[in-house]
């Protein structure tokens, strides 16, 4: 572990550029106690009111906000954001900050060591925290890797987003999570102590995850798209395992967040008390109810949706016969799944699945939402609001007011007429230290 840290802070400190290897104060945002005054034209402190005022100062100290002023004030230190529309820092609510999917994903899982992962794993952080998003929820990497990644980042060792992180995700023998489609004695050399079979073995995973440093458990309740076997998207553990599972990420304080795809899967894991579904392809009438009756969260990643339909589809497709069936058949049903739950009045948190997806390009996910029936700033809230209550952060994220960690963006024009914007950032603060200020 000492080593991938050591790798890691050598190379931020070679390969990034001067603007994000730079200390504080060459941001213009002092590493002390001084005082810094970020005047905004346009602020949206709040998304869950949604209201936005004009003209208005963010007094920041010791990293977090203190008061906002009404006008333009401030001495010494002043950040002007006075043409700009600023917004709290965004959050995503599922990446996998190691990795990306390209041609060579299968080779590389095999190849890459966990310090290679951390290494990568910082790159992408990084180009995540420039796109605007201050806060994600990291779904599935080895933990070695990313808890690496995650500390380095808590102690400012690198630049990147504050990462809750599962690592491993708790996941059944064969199914999506295990690893798939390899010669048999490979499989076995790679097959963790995350993999279970039985409640008894899977609340042991459970609990071992925590040990190992988990802030959330993450578990695979259905096939995957992108596993590369066969099995289909429906469920995968039993009731009885998925019970297993949620009562002991609960008793160990953790919240429990299932990939599921298959209703059979969704359904079953929200009977049992789950907290979060990731993805939610075949979301039914049931599923609906479920999220309302249980106050769940869905987080609907359309990205990734978008993404596996377009590569399975055109002529360079990298993916496997398995991994291409699957990306065909669920794909194109995302948006509309969305639309429905979103009627039906399902609670939506932001995410993206960035890591199928190309990392930095997660504000794509706002025109999807937007697509599937939200308004503006109902995407806005998904990622802001939304996202803080899910996760736990709302103290930590999600709006800025006193007392608050100065997590802000900004973009050039209004997000609230065109959700585009979040994909032109310009601005990024995070815990009061400026990441980017594209003048």
């Amino acid at each position: 572990m000492k080593s991938v840290i050591l790798a890691l802070t050598a190379a931020i400190a070679v390969s990034a550029p001067a603007q994000a290897r730079q200390g504080p104060e060459s941001q213009g945002i002092p590493a002390g106690g001084e005082t810094v005054f970020v005047q905004a034209g346009r602020l949206l402190a709040d998304p869950a009111e949604g209201s936005v005022q004009r003209d208005k100062t963010l007094v920041i100290r010791d990293g977090r906000v203190v008061e906002i002023r009404d006008g333009f004030v401030g001495e010494g230190r002043v950040v002007d954001l006075r043409d700009a529309f600023v917004l709290p820092g965004l959050i995503d609510s599922h990446v996998h900050l190691t990795g990306e999917t390209s041609a060579s994903s299968r080779l590389d899982g095999v190849t890459q060591s966990e310090s290679d992962q951390a290494l990568i794993g910082a790159r992408h952080a990084r180009s995540t925290l420039m796109a605007g998003f201050t806060t994600v929820a990291d779904l599935g990497a080895s933990n070695e890797s990313i808890f690496a990644l995650r500390d380095a980042i808590r102690r400012g060792d690198v630049p990147g987003p504050r990462i809750l992180a599962s690592g491993a995700a708790v996941s059944v023998h064969g199914g999506h999570g295990d690893i798939n489609g390899y010669r048999e004695d490979i499989m076995h050399m790679f097959t963790g102590e995350n993999i279970c079979s039985g409640p008894e073995d899977c609340m042991r995973a459970v609990r071992l995850q925590v040990r190992a440093g988990a802030d959330i458990i993450k578990i695979t309740a259905t096939g995957g798209v992108l596993s590369n076997t066969a099995a289909g998207l429906a469920q995968q553990f039993s009731d009885a395992e998925l019970a297993g599972i949620i009562e002991a990420g609960h008793r160990m304080g953790r919240r429990v967040t299932a990939h599921a795809h298959g209703a059979d899967g969704v359904n079953a894991f929200l009977r049992a008390g789950g907290d979060s579904i990731e993805h939610g392809t075949y979301v039914d009438a049931d599923s609906i109810r479920l999220f309302r009756q249980n106050g769940a969260w869905l987080v609907p990643t359309l990205m990734a949706g978008d993404f596996v339909t377009r590569i399975a589809s055109g002529p360079d497709n990298f993916f496997t016969p398995a991994q291409t069936a699957k990306a065909l058949q669920a794909g194109p049903l995302m948006l509309n799944m969305v639309r429905r739950a979103h009627a039906g009045g399902v609670r939506i948190a932001f995410g993206t699945d960035s890591g199928v997806s190309a990392h930095g390009d997660n504000a794509g996910e706002f025109a999807l939402l937007v697509r599937a029936g939200l308004t503006p700033i109902e995407a806005i809230r998904t990622a802001t609001v939304n996202a803080a209550e899910h996760l736990g952060l709302a103290a930590e994220a999600g709006r800025i007011a006193p007392g608050m960690p100065a997590d802000l963006v900004a973009v050039a024009g209004d997000p609230l007429s065109d959700v585009t914007e979040l994909e032109r950032m310009r601005f990024v603060m995070k815990g009061g230290v400026v990441y980017r200020d594209d003048e």
